[in-house]
Protein backbone atom coordinates (compact mmCIF):
# COMPACT_ATOMS: atom_id res chain seq x y z
CA UNK A 1 0.00 0.00 0.00
CA UNK A 2 1.21 3.22 -0.82
CA UNK A 3 1.05 6.48 0.26
CA UNK A 4 0.14 8.14 -2.70
CA UNK A 5 -2.66 6.31 -4.22
CA UNK A 6 -1.03 3.94 -7.02
CA UNK A 7 -1.29 0.87 -5.39
CA UNK A 8 -2.93 -1.00 -8.64
CA UNK A 9 -0.09 -0.17 -11.12
CA UNK A 10 2.38 -2.84 -11.34
CA UNK A 11 5.78 -1.92 -12.78
CA UNK A 12 7.66 -4.93 -12.61
CA UNK A 13 9.35 -4.00 -9.52
CA UNK A 14 9.11 -6.26 -5.67
CA UNK A 15 9.31 -4.31 -2.22
CA UNK A 16 12.87 -4.30 -2.44
CA UNK A 17 13.09 -2.51 -5.75
CA UNK A 18 14.84 -5.32 -7.40
CA UNK A 19 13.36 -6.55 -10.77
CA UNK A 20 10.83 -9.54 -10.67
CA UNK A 21 12.67 -10.97 -13.48
CA UNK A 22 16.39 -10.31 -11.71
CA UNK A 23 15.60 -12.43 -8.41
CA UNK A 24 18.01 -15.06 -7.53
CA UNK A 25 17.33 -18.03 -5.04
CA UNK A 26 20.49 -17.47 -2.68
CA UNK A 27 20.14 -21.11 -0.74
CA UNK A 28 20.65 -23.12 -4.01
CA UNK A 29 23.59 -24.30 -5.26
CA UNK A 30 26.69 -23.71 -3.42
CA UNK A 31 27.17 -23.26 0.35
CA UNK A 32 29.24 -20.51 1.85
CA UNK A 33 32.44 -21.36 3.41
CA UNK A 34 31.21 -19.76 6.45
CA UNK A 35 27.98 -22.18 6.44
CA UNK A 36 30.06 -25.37 6.54
CA UNK A 37 32.55 -23.98 9.50
CA UNK A 38 29.13 -24.44 11.71
CA UNK A 39 27.24 -27.51 12.86
CA UNK A 40 23.48 -27.53 11.97
CA UNK A 41 22.88 -25.95 15.10
CA UNK A 42 24.40 -22.52 13.85
CA UNK A 43 27.53 -22.83 16.44
CA UNK A 44 31.16 -22.93 14.99
CA UNK A 45 32.25 -26.34 14.12
CA UNK A 46 34.37 -28.15 17.02
CA UNK A 47 36.63 -29.82 14.11
CA UNK A 48 38.04 -26.31 12.73
CA UNK A 49 40.69 -25.00 15.38
CA UNK A 50 39.93 -21.91 14.05
CA UNK A 51 36.64 -21.71 15.77
CA UNK A 52 38.07 -23.11 19.24
CA UNK A 53 37.10 -19.30 21.13
CA UNK A 54 35.28 -21.20 24.04
CA UNK A 55 35.10 -19.01 27.26
CA UNK A 56 36.25 -21.64 30.12
CA UNK A 57 34.18 -19.38 33.08
CA UNK A 58 33.27 -16.11 33.81
CA UNK A 59 36.88 -15.30 34.72
CA UNK A 60 38.39 -13.16 32.01
CA UNK A 61 41.55 -13.82 33.22
CA UNK A 62 40.88 -17.57 33.21
CA UNK A 63 40.98 -17.27 28.93
CA UNK A 64 43.37 -14.95 28.98
CA UNK A 65 45.57 -17.71 30.61
CA UNK A 66 44.14 -20.86 29.27
CA UNK A 67 46.88 -21.86 27.11
CA UNK A 68 49.84 -20.84 29.22
CA UNK A 69 50.25 -23.98 30.96
CA UNK A 70 49.41 -23.26 34.89
CA UNK A 71 46.14 -24.44 34.66
CA UNK A 72 45.70 -25.09 38.56
CA UNK A 73 42.50 -26.80 40.01
CA UNK A 74 39.91 -24.37 41.22
CA UNK A 75 41.03 -24.30 44.55
CA UNK A 76 44.50 -24.39 44.09
CA UNK A 77 44.12 -20.80 42.99
CA UNK A 78 43.02 -19.31 46.26
CA UNK A 79 45.23 -17.52 48.38
CA UNK A 80 45.67 -18.48 51.84
CA UNK A 81 44.32 -15.91 54.59
CA UNK A 82 47.79 -15.71 55.76
CA UNK A 83 49.48 -14.77 52.13
CA UNK A 84 47.24 -12.17 51.36
CA UNK A 85 48.36 -9.15 50.00
CA UNK A 86 44.65 -6.84 49.02
CA UNK A 87 43.96 -4.57 52.18
CA UNK A 88 41.31 -5.16 54.35
CA UNK A 89 39.58 -2.14 53.54
CA UNK A 90 35.75 -2.61 52.01
CA UNK A 91 35.85 -0.84 48.84
CA UNK A 92 32.36 1.42 48.02
CA UNK A 93 31.78 -0.72 45.22
CA UNK A 94 32.06 -4.13 47.73
CA UNK A 95 29.89 -2.12 50.05
CA UNK A 96 27.35 -1.35 47.41
CA UNK A 97 27.32 -5.04 46.39
CA UNK A 98 26.89 -6.83 49.66
CA UNK A 99 24.11 -4.28 50.73
CA UNK A 100 22.27 -4.65 47.83
CA UNK A 101 22.51 -8.32 47.90
CA UNK A 102 21.56 -8.61 51.46
CA UNK A 103 18.86 -6.15 51.39
CA UNK A 104 17.24 -8.18 48.38
CA UNK A 105 18.05 -11.82 50.89
CA UNK A 106 15.73 -9.94 53.73
CA UNK A 107 13.35 -8.95 51.39
CA UNK A 108 12.75 -12.32 49.90
CA UNK A 109 12.26 -13.29 53.83
CA UNK A 110 15.62 -14.39 54.68
CA UNK A 111 16.19 -14.56 58.39
CA UNK A 112 17.46 -11.81 59.78
CA UNK A 113 20.46 -11.46 62.00
CA UNK A 114 20.14 -8.72 63.89
CA UNK A 115 17.75 -7.25 66.62
CA UNK A 116 15.21 -5.36 64.74
CA UNK A 117 13.61 -1.88 66.89
CA UNK A 118 11.10 -0.86 64.72
CA UNK A 119 12.64 -0.92 60.98
CA UNK A 120 11.26 -2.69 58.07
CA UNK A 121 13.01 -1.45 55.43
CA UNK A 122 15.28 -4.33 54.16
CA UNK A 123 18.43 -1.83 53.37
CA UNK A 124 18.09 -0.14 56.71
CA UNK A 125 17.99 -3.62 58.13
CA UNK A 126 21.42 -4.72 56.08
CA UNK A 127 23.13 -1.41 56.97
CA UNK A 128 22.65 -2.26 60.48
CA UNK A 129 23.90 -5.90 59.97
CA UNK A 130 26.86 -4.82 58.14
CA UNK A 131 27.49 -2.32 61.29
CA UNK A 132 27.48 -5.24 63.42
CA UNK A 133 29.30 -7.22 61.13
CA UNK A 134 26.48 -9.86 60.91
CA UNK A 135 26.35 -10.35 57.18
CA UNK A 136 27.22 -13.73 56.29
CA UNK A 137 29.09 -13.10 52.72
CA UNK A 138 32.63 -13.65 51.46
CA UNK A 139 34.12 -11.10 49.32
CA UNK A 140 36.25 -12.37 46.30
CA UNK A 141 38.84 -10.59 45.12
CA UNK A 142 40.62 -11.57 41.72
CA UNK A 143 44.10 -10.75 41.07
CA UNK A 144 45.37 -10.23 37.29
CA UNK A 145 47.29 -13.71 37.58
CA UNK A 146 43.86 -15.56 38.28
CA UNK A 147 44.06 -16.57 41.83
CA UNK A 148 41.73 -14.89 44.44
CA UNK A 149 41.70 -14.12 47.53
CA UNK A 150 38.14 -14.43 50.02
CA UNK A 151 37.49 -11.77 52.62
CA UNK A 152 34.73 -12.04 55.09
CA UNK A 153 32.58 -9.36 55.86
CA UNK A 154 33.59 -9.45 59.62
CA UNK A 155 36.93 -9.29 58.35
CA UNK A 156 36.87 -6.49 56.55
CA UNK A 157 36.77 -2.93 57.84
CA UNK A 158 34.56 -0.29 56.55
Amino acid sequence: MSDFGDDDVQDGFDDAGVLEDEQEDYYEGEVDQQDADQDEAGRPDGNNPENDHVITSGDPTATANQGKGNDKAHKDKRIPDNERTTTPYMTKYEKARILGTRALQISMNAPVLVDLEGETDPLQIAIKELREKKIPLVVRRYMPDGTYEDWTCEELLQ
